[in-house]
């Protein structure tokens, strides 16, 4: 337990360059906030408590506006950065050191039943309203852009954009977690770069002949 909630402080002070002190986080940040009180709701969970358990995620919705499963299985080092409108489902798995911005979802499809949610691996970056829905696994050290809608597979060591999301880079393993969200391959206009550079060459040809 303790273990862990250091790695939730250091979390923070890692990522957030905001922050000013230690107490700040315990204070102010609704994300740290719901990762603690989820850890705690998580236990009793376990231990079959259900309504209980519940009855600790419904409050800290309600005080945080983040609504995470009580089921969910929550690995050291979550960093929900501000997290207005984050949603993390019952059977979601999340791994270490993987940072959530505001609005993201690990939902279902609705049409699963038992493992119904994502399983993330860790070092991984999820942008501000990106859905990551279904029973599919994420690999490690991979980089979803911001409204990114995943509902497949991700090998690890990848960016993924779009909707549906798309692999668009491989990337070497980072020694900590990246958190650059501008920098992303755009394959839309790389895919009309080509076709316009295309049509000049053949118009040069033309005119050439």
């Amino acid at each position: 337990m303790f273990e862990q909630w250091r790695s939730d402080i250091q979390a923070v002070m890692s990522r957030d360059p905001a922050v000013k002190s230690i107490l700040e986080v315990m204070l102010c940040y609704p994300g740290y906030k719901a990762i603690r009180r989820h850890r705690r709701a998580h236990r009793a969970y376990e231990h079959g408590h259900f309504l209980y358990a519940r009855l600790i995620s419904a409050r800290t919705q309600r005080k945080t506006g983040i609504d995470i499963h009580p089921g969910a299985v929550i690995g050291n080092g979550l960093f929900i950065d501000h997290g207005f409108g984050v949603v993390i489902g019952e059977t979601a798995v999340i791994g270490d050191e993987v940072t959530l911005y505001q609005g993201v979802t690990l939902g279902g499809t609705g049409k699963d039943t038992g493992k119904r949610h994502p399983t993330l691996g860790s070092y991984i970056t999820v942008g501000a309203g990106a859905k990551v829905l279904g029973p599919i696994v994420i690999g490690d050290h991979v980089k979803i852009g911001a409204g990114s809608i995943v509902l497949k597979n991700v090998p690890d060591n990848c960016t993924v954009v779009g909707n549906p999301g798309r692999v668009v880079k491989r990337m070497m393993p980072a020694p900590e977690v990246d958190l650059n969200q501008t920098d992303l391959p755009d394959p839309m206009l790389e895919s009309l770069s080509t076709l316009r550079e295309r049509v000049d060459k053949l118009e040069k040809d033309q005119k050439e002949s």
